[in-house]
């Protein structure tokens, strides 16, 4: 079992005290949105066997089976499929999808094919992977997840008062879900950008004035005044979570997160098809290609309890595996061994991994098969795979 160093991304939307909070530091005024656990090649963990700090990623290129176990590594290749984050969102995320398996493989290989290059800002996909995420709020935690039904997004959007968005209504209430869905969403990313940006000031106007269930619209303008992802994001569900719920993202829902403080697993890829709220790339084809134009429920999860103390996170992914234990003074310890690689993360108290004292935003990387037990007070995540 190691103790992981990790770092902490300084992405714009990050909130300045959240993270630093959960470690006990001074915030330093900079943004800190995310603190990566894991062998992902942007950031990966550290770790000192004796030798001085190698990178996770290192570490496990040297001895996969070691590392990872003999079945991880026959099912996903030598390299560990999912990567772990504390996510704090001060401002909101752009609104994004993500490919399946398949469509991101096609998109991959196409972009090698036509040489753009990896870190270019035009380019789609990074990697050959899918990426299915899921986020676990810490502490109340806003965001959009997947289309409303057409008839509430036009209701939504009539409510406003804004006649340049009559047509987005017709559209919405004039066709079975898929067609307005699709339809509302390529207009909107194929208006006129002087045009579009005088609907949006006058929407956001409607919204700060309304308040109530357009207060999230009003916030997310103030932050992209113009952008048309500000309307995109009111043909979204709106779902608040509270510490200890979670959200599923699949492939090809829309979404976007808000605010808060979370901690999120998703498959190790990097590949982000943006549809608004954004000064990035969008690459309008592509993405109406992606999405997925169903109206959806959010699915908020709460954990399934076992009797082993374990409380799961249910999802359909093998690449990854979240759950959290919770342990209340004069517990009896825990036996967390498996034969899949881990990483436990603390949340909150003082909780013991194998006699070694952990603090809320820490974490140990615990190999394929090696022994690990929890025991003393707190709050401690587990990530693994399905192998």
């Amino acid at each position: 079992m190691d103790r992981l160093s990790n770092a902490v991304r300084p992405y714009a939307w990050g909130s300045t005290t959240a993270i630093p909070e959960l470690l006990g530091a001074t915030p330093t005024g900079e943004p800190q949105a995310e603190m990566w656990m894991g062998a992902h090649p942007g950031a990966p963990s550290r770790l000192d066997r004796g030798v001085g700090e190698q990178p996770l990623s290192e570490v496990i290129a040297a001895g996969p089976e070691a590392e990872l176990g003999a079945a991880a590594v026959a099912k996903f290749g030598p390299r560990l499929p999912f990567l772990l984050k504390i996510l704090a969102a001060g401002s909101p995320l752009s609104l994004q999808v993500h490919p399946d398996l398949a469509q991101a493989k096609q998109g991959y290989e196409d972009e090698e094919r036509r040489g753009v290059p990896v870190d270019a800002p035009h380019r789609n996909y990074k990697d050959a992977n899918h990426k299915p995420e899921l986020i676990c709020a810490l502490t109340p935690f806003d965001g959009l997840c997947g289309f409303r039904a057409p008839e509430e997004a036009a209701g939504l959007l009539a409510g406003l008062g804004v006649d340049s968005l009559k047509p987005y209504v017709d559209l919405l209430r004039a066709h079975p879900e898929e067609a307005a869905l699709r339809e509302v969403l390529t207009a909107l990313l194929g208006a006129d950008p002087d045009g579009m940006t005088a609907t949006v000031t006058e929407a956001a106007a409607a919204a700060e004035r309304l308040g109530g269930a357009y207060a999230p619209y009003a916030s997310i303008a103030r932050h992209y005044p113009g952008d048309p992802g500000v309307i995109a994001a009111m043909l979204l569900n709106y779902v608040q979570l509270q510490p200890g719920e979670a959200l599923f993202l699949g492939a090809g829902v829309p979404h976007a997160y808000l605010s808060g403080l979370g901690v999120e697993i998703m498959a190790n890829s990097d590949n982000v098809l943006r549809c608004g709220l954004t000064p990035k790339h969008v690459d309008v084809p592509e993405l109406l290609r992606i999405v997925r134009f169903e109206a959806t429920e959010p699915g908020v999860l709460r954990p399934e309890a076992s009797a082993s103390g374990e409380e799961l996170y249910d999802t359909p992914i093998d690449e990854f595996r979240l759950s959290r234990y919770t342990l209340a003074p004069g517990a009896e310890p825990r036996d967390l061994t498996l034969a899949t690689p881990q990483i436990l993360l603390c949340t909150a108290g003082t909780p013991r991994a194998n006699q070694m004292d952990l603090a809320p935003g820490g974490s140990v990387f615990v190999p394929a098969g090696e022994k690990a037990e929890l025991s003393g007070t707190g709050t401690v995540f587990r990530a693994t795979v399905v192998a």
